[in-house]
């Protein structure tokens, strides 16, 4: 096993390297195009969660066998480095591998990272995903899922790590343009990229247009994706 890996096509916009640390995702996101790319059935990518066995040896492995060293490794593409419900300790043990060879990392997440901020520095970065439904959907607990992900996000600011916000897929326009300015002073970077694959009413050349005059007033450092992109010009 490799765990380290270039990708491929849209995920290539992210970065050059990345690894995929469990066998599953829990948040079940209906747009999620993990189970097909993997070729499973998509209850048990939801409900099988668990890391993916020998990762962190084969990781350690790797990273010395290859050198690599230097590198931006997103974490991750195929499921959560913070799967919400589950032990995340691995997680914690591949940042640390990751870091001694001296590489980055770029998280992504829908759970909570903060637990794993005294392993970052100014070089890492970490991220959430922000797709507009969130306002209307709360935790068990009765937390705002917007203000979940938002804080912790603040969190790794306040700690001296780079922050961006990946608002893709957009399912509600009108939020995701409205979240742009609350995350003003927030996030480092944004990222935007339109719901592919799936049925939308959404404007796409109008929202991205809107969404780009909002980031260039601002002073956003951020990146349409090349699929909202293409509908821009249109």
């Amino acid at each position: 096993m490799k765990p380290i890996y270039e990708p491929k096509g849209k995920a290539k916009e992210y970065g050059d390297l990345a690894i995929n640390i469990y066998t599953g995702c829990p948040h079940r996101c209906y747009y999620c195009f993990a189970p097909n790319v993997l070729h499973r059935e998509r209850e048990q990518f939801h409900s099988v969660v668990e890391p993916r066995p020998g990762i962190v040896e084969a990781t350690r492995q790797q990273l010395e066998r290859e050198q690599i060293t230097g590198k931006l490794i997103h974490l991750c593409f195929t499921c959560d480095p913070y799967p919400t419900g589950y032990d995340t300790s691995i997680t914690r043990e591949i940042i640390k591998l990751l870091k001694e060879y001296g590489n980055h990392v770029q998280i992504l997440t829908k759970g909570d990272g903060i637990r794993d901020l005294d392993l970052l520095d100014k070089n890492d970065w970490y991220g959430i995903t922000l797709d507009g439904s969130e306002p209307g959907q709360h935790l068990p607990e009765g937390i705002n899922l917007y203000e979940y992900r938002v804080r912790s996000m603040t969190k790794a600011k306040i700690a001296g790590v780079k922050t961006w916000v990946s608002f893709e897929p957009v399912l509600d326009a009108e939020n995701v343009l409205r979240m742009i300015w609350a995350v003003y002073g927030l996030a480092d970077r944004v990222k935007i990229g339109k719901l592919n694959y799936h049925p939308s009413e959404i404007d796409w050349a109008s929202f991205g247009r809107e969404a780009e005059r909002i980031c260039k007033m601002l002073g956003y450092d951020y990146y349409i994706k090349d699929s909202l992109r293409d509908e821009m010009r249109e």
